[in-house]
């Protein structure tokens, strides 16, 4: 079975196009959402996040104290980093778990730092959804109700987006210029042919 990542700076659409290959009947991991829980029900995780966070990180139920986390985190670049090497691998080795209870003829793996946390590796092929800055932009404040200000700080946190295009083999174009579903369309034929071993490799 192909493992195909789907990735895109904020504001890009991810979660769109990611709908579409979902009512093609392809199962899609959501990485990001998918890490969260993981940070409660993975015993390990646990543990370490509370060995270096302390004991409130978590509620008495063992839930995770999002706000706390997030509050140490957003302050300090070398925790946050601390956190994603901690949270990364764990969310790999769920993920790859994941796919293989899947029946399809390949799965989607979404999310937002698939090169900075290095899980491409372990991917066939990678799909970037671009967007140019400005619709980004428009999108997010609409979406989260802040500030322009508040949206570029999240964008400028995250790799360069003409950088994170190049890297991936495919690249859907939701600029509202383009329509979605015939290139989303056109990708899926091409992948199941790569699942069958009829399509040519990229």
């Amino acid at each position: 079975m192909l493992k195909i990542g789907i990735t895109g700076g904020i504001g890009s659409g991810k979660t769109t196009v990611c709908k579409i290959f979902e009512l093609l009947g392809i199962p899609v991991y959501y990485a990001d959402a998918a890490a969260k829980d993981i940070m409660t029900r993975d015993p390990e995780l646990a543990a370490q996040i509370r060995q270096h966070f302390g004991e409130a990180a978590y509620d008495t139920a063992g839930t995770l104290n999002r706000k706390f986390i997030a509050d140490i985190v957003f302050n300090d670049k070398n925790k946050l980093l601390l956190l994603n090497s901690l949270v990364h691998p764990a969310t790999i080795r769920d993920s790859n778990q994941w796919a293989e209870r899947q029946q399809a003829p390949y799965v989607l793996k979404e999310a937002a730092l698939m090169f900075e946390s290095e899980s491409f590796h372990y991917l066939d092929k990678v799909i970037g959804v671009y967007a140019p800055q400005p619709l980004r932009v428009h999108r997010v404040m609409k979406r989260d109700n802040i500030s322009r200000n508040e949206v570029l700080a999240r964008i400028h946190k995250q790799m360069d987006e003409t950088i994170k295009m190049r890297l991936c083999d495919y690249v859907i174009h939701n600029d509202e210029q383009q329509m979605v579903i015939p290139q989303v369309l056109a990708l899926h034929e091409k992948l199941l042919q790569l699942s069958t071993g009829t399509g040519m490799p990229d």
